[in-house]
């Protein structure tokens, strides 16, 4: 498990390889889709295409990446990649941070510097992290995978190995979204002797969200609760959200053939995310510019992780959670929590959070930002991560 450096240096006939495709993409006939209702547009596909061929610079991208001290270490038999940024302060705390789809570790770099140096950023240098950014197994750098049935609960116990075992942590911090939410979640109820706490920015179904065996139904359930004058509202907030899950958890492994072959596709599908869960209230611009998008792409593309991050639904299927123990609240470890309202059902209601879900030390609402919240609001994450953790330091 010896962890050895990772340095991001693409060859060119990759890159060659890419132009070509993108060069040659057949783009799809689009007729009244002006306004997404379809899906993303052909036009506003056509652009981005046209950016990345001729305006976009992946090797400033790459030399952005490559600011991140990187490392792969080889944890039960899965090679798992990650960033490790010290922290500069007069205790540093140990913490890591969980990416979700379609997001990777990248989606964290708006975080990391306050993080690890608040003096730097108008805070406090007491409440200093030493950050710990892996690639989720089966996505980006921590990819190929050598065997099937990799999850979000073998995550968690990777990142125990991770955090204690290689970087030689006792105990840690944990805080993530979506996916990262789920695995920071499990660490919170499996392993939290090993945890200082936990926090999230999606407020995730755990334990229950996966353990149904019509899971693609998973959002479903807050429709059927609502309150008969926001149905309609849930239902339309719902359907934005849902698009990617059957084929991810039914038959992951067919769609990967289209959008493992084609760059434009994958972008596609990818954005089509990304546009669908931020909160617009915010500029669309600002929050995800062209060069991030595409970086994000190619984060995938590159590494041909696709397939394997698509089987991260199948497998969360397939492996129903099983719990640990029977204590109540389920999460042991003190938790925070960013309650991001975009990313939540219309009208509904966090009061209930602490009889059953954890021991919540410190819980934030928040009125703009949706389901990116490391990128949307880094901010705001971040003093909400500074906040929870002040005490349990």
């Amino acid at each position: 498990m010896t962890p050895r450096p990772f340095v991001l240096d693409v060859p060119e006939a990759d890159l060659r390889d890419l132009d070509g495709r993108l060069a040659a993409t057949r783009f799809a006939p689009d007729v009244d889709n002006e306004d997404s209702r379809y899906g993303v547009p052909t036009e506003r596909l056509r652009e981005l295409v046209g950016y990345w061929r001729d305006g976009f610079d992946w090797r400033a991208q790459e030399r952005a990446i490559n600011t991140l001290p990187m490392f792969v270490a080889e944890i039960d038999g899965l090679p798992i990649h990650y960033a490790h940024v010290r922290g500069k302060g007069p205790a540093p705390a140990p913490l890591v941070l969980s990416h979700g789809f379609p997001w990777t570790f990248w989606d964290f770099h708006r975080v990391i510097g306050p993080l690890t140096d608040p003096a730097a950023h108008g805070g406090d240098p007491a409440d200093a992290f030493d950050v710990v950014v892996p690639s989720l197994p089966g996505f980006a750098f921590s990819s190929p995978l050598p065997r099937s049935g990799v999850s979000y609960l073998t995550a968690a116990d990777l990142w125990v190995t991770l955090m204690t075992e290689v970087l030689g942590h006792d105990r840690f911090a944990a805080h993530g979204g979506d996916w990262g939410a789920l695995v920071t979640a499990q660490l919170g109820h499996k392993h939290a002797d090993r945890l200082l706490g936990i926090h999230l920015s999606s407020l995730v179904a755990f334990p229950s969200g996966w353990s149904s065996d019509r899971p693609w139904n998973l959002l479903q359930k807050a429709a059927d609760a609502a309150a008969p004058e926001h149905r309609a509202a849930v239902v339309a907030w719902e359907r934005l959200r849902v698009g990617h899950l059957v084929p991810q958890i039914v038959h992951p492994q067919t769609i990967s053939h289209g959008l493992n072959d084609s760059p434009a596709g994958l972008l596609a599908w990818l954005t089509e995310r990304r546009l669908a869960w931020m909160d617009h209230a915010q500029p669309e611009g600002e929050v995800f510019p062209p060069d991030f998008l595409i970086t994000s792409a190619m984060l995938y593309w590159l590494t041909q992780s696709y397939p394997s991050a698509a089987r991260f639904y199948y497998e969360a299927a397939a492996h129903p959670w099983r719990p640990a123990h029977d204590r109540t609240p389920v999460i042991q470890a003190p938790a925070g929590l960013s309650v991001f309202l975009d990313d939540n059902a219309p009208g509904a209601r966090f009061d209930w959070l602490p009889a059953v879900y954890a021991d919540i030390v410190h819980q934030a609402e928040h009125k703009v930002g949706g389901h990116f919240g490391a990128m949307e609001r880094p901010d705001d994450v971040v003093a909400d991560i500074r906040a929870t953790f002040r005490g349990l330091r």
